[in-house]
């Protein structure tokens, strides 16, 4: 279970789970670890598409990554699922509003000043 410890990082795992590119990236993962070439591949996508859609995987701390050393002696690196569980509930919004660092307007349009 991911637990938010702010409202932040809350949006920070909503975007990085709002791409449909990502959400197969973390498809292909739960079913172990890939190294980048192999994850392109699968994806069919480029690279540097993937390495753009796995920042922000990772940054979520949705993934993570490690070197490996392969038979031929060329370094290599694969990304692996950190297992999840998110529990997303009014409560838990409300709990967390208060952290986000975006300000609060002090008028919406069509509002009255005294509301």
């Amino acid at each position: 279970m991911i637990h938010f410890n702010s409202g932040n990082h809350l949006l920070t795992v909503l975007e990085a789970l709002s791409n449909p590119h990502r959400l197969r990236i973390i498809a292909v993962l739960s079913q172990g670890k890939q190294y980048v070439s192999q994850l392109a591949r699968e994806l069919g996508i480029s690279r540097p598409l993937l390495y753009l859609h796995l920042q922000k995987l990772e940054g979520a701390e949705l993934v993570k990554s490690d070197m490996e050393i392969l038979e031929s002696g060329k370094a290599a690196k694969y990304y692996m699922l950190n297992s999840f569980q998110i529990e997303l509930n009014e409560h838990l919004i409300h709990d967390l509003t208060d952290s986000l660092t975006i300000k609060k307007k002090s008028n919406i349009k069509g509002e009255k000043e005294s509301d």
